[in-house]
């Protein structure tokens, strides 16, 4: 879970010690590592890794040329946009459940998993609304906050509730 957050909370890092210019491209460069890193311990990379590492290339790139903050404000409202969407595709046109590639080992009834998808689904577009909503209402220093914190906060309340849902669906081994 560290190595997920490690570009994130190295940016809330630079960000109050330098300032957001800085800091996009600390998240350029702890990316970069986080990369080599799973790699390297992995062996593999995930597509959502792949992904994230692309639009912070993308938006962070588009900052630093430009100087102009608003590019990676728009970074995690895209992110969060991305996957709600490719899980959404996943179901309604591929007919899969693309968060059971991601928590291999969890079976789960074809019901369960399609709630599991759209309240994925739904929780992205909150948290795509909620990001874009702060950072363009509200002060930098405000946004990177909620970026970090809120954002950290609401993925774990999030998944703690997933978590506790998903017990009454799963089955104990037999001895």
């Amino acid at each position: 879970m560290l190595a997920d957050y490690f570009p994130l909370l190295l940016f809330f890092v630079a960000f109050k010690w330098q300032g957001i210019f800085v800091a996009t491209a600390v998240a350029i460069v702890a990316s970069v590592a986080q990369l080599a890193w799973m790699h390297w311990k992995r062996g593999r990379v995930e597509v959502v890794h792949w992904l994230s590492f692309a639009i912070i290339l993308l938006f962070g790139g588009a900052t630093l040329l430009l100087q102009d903050e608003l590019f990676i404000k728009w970074k995690p409202t895209v992110l969060y946009a991305l996957f709600g969407g490719v899980l959404a595709v996943g179901r309604l046109v591929f007919g899969r459940h693309l968060l059971g590639y991601l928590m291999k080992g969890l079976v789960l009834p074809d019901a369960v998993w399609t709630r599991l998808t759209w309240a994925w689904v739904g929780f992205f577009a909150c948290m795509a609304v909620a990001n874009w909503y702060v950072a363009f209402h509200y002060s930098t220093d405000t946004w990177v906050n909620f970026k970090v914190w809120g954002g950290i906060g609401l993925f774990l309340a999030f998944a703690v509730a997933q978590g506790f849902w998903l017990s009454r669906y799963m089955t104990e081994e037999a001895s």
